[in-house]
């Protein structure tokens, strides 16, 4: 983590995406699809979940009904989500660092919001089926807005529910279109790649890159043990 730039700021308000950051649920997902696929038939390729990553509901299920047909695409996703309710209802693992990291927030009075692609009922369920739903001041999701994400709405909405200027949210993100919805949103984000590693198109971003949760906690605490940190 040596060559990431510190933040220029103390952050008045931490953001955070949920499926892939805080929620180890991208695997689970994507192989929940690909099961589904097979039990159809379909035989599809590993790079089409992995493109998928990150994606909204509409925009995954628009991409399925291209490759697949409406009928199978629909077919399939109704058993995909079948099997994944078994995976939430036993609760998502966590992803590792993210109990430290909100512990540590909660402890120094940060305020704390969920900005997700998941629509709000399974949002609110998987978050408290992991024991998380508690650790937020908000919680903002695909339900809440008009457009998804990389469209800056979500974490728009995450900043006036905190009643925080968006340039001074920090995000945390493992997705390239969670990053480009936090930078379209005049926020900083911090992306902790999940499942798909960052290209060079995604670099360009220009954005802070890290390899865990915990180095995005020392991102912070490097900021915190700064003798007049802009509070």
């Amino acid at each position: 983590m040596s060559d990431v730039e510190p933040l220029p700021f103390w952050p008045d308000a931490v953001v955070f995406d949920m499926d892939g950051l805080m929620l180890d649920s991208e695997r689970a997902i994507t192989d929940c699809m690909a099961r589904a696929a097979a039990e159809a038939g379909h035989a599809l390729p590993q790079s089409l979940w992995l493109e998928l990553v990150g994606t909204g509901e509409a925009a995954c299920r628009a991409i399925l009904r291209q490759r697949l047909g409406t009928a199978d695409a629909d077919a399939m996703l109704a058993r995909a989500d079948t099997l994944y309710d078994v995976v939430v209802d036993a609760g998502v693992p966590h992803r590792p660092g993210i109990v430290e990291l909100l512990d540590w927030l909660v402890q120094r009075d940060v305020p704390r919001a969920v900005a997700t692609s998941t629509a709000r009922p399974l949002a609110l369920r998987k978050l408290r089926k992991a024991g998380l739903l508690d650790r937020f001041d908000a919680i903002c999701t695909s339900s809440d807005v008009a457009r998804p994400k990389p469209a800056p709405d979500v974490y728009l909405l995450a900043a006036a529910e905190l009643d925080v200027a968006p340039a001074r949210c920090l995000v945390l993100e493992d997705s390239p279109t969670g990053v480009r919805a936090a930078l379209a949103a005049g926020m900083i984000p911090v992306q902790v790649p999940d499942m798909v590693a960052p290209d060079a198109a995604v670099r360009g971003l220009g954005h802070r890159i890290v390899a865990s949760l915990a180095d995005a906690q020392r991102l912070l605490e490097a900021r915190d043990r700064m003798p007049i940190p802009e509070r």
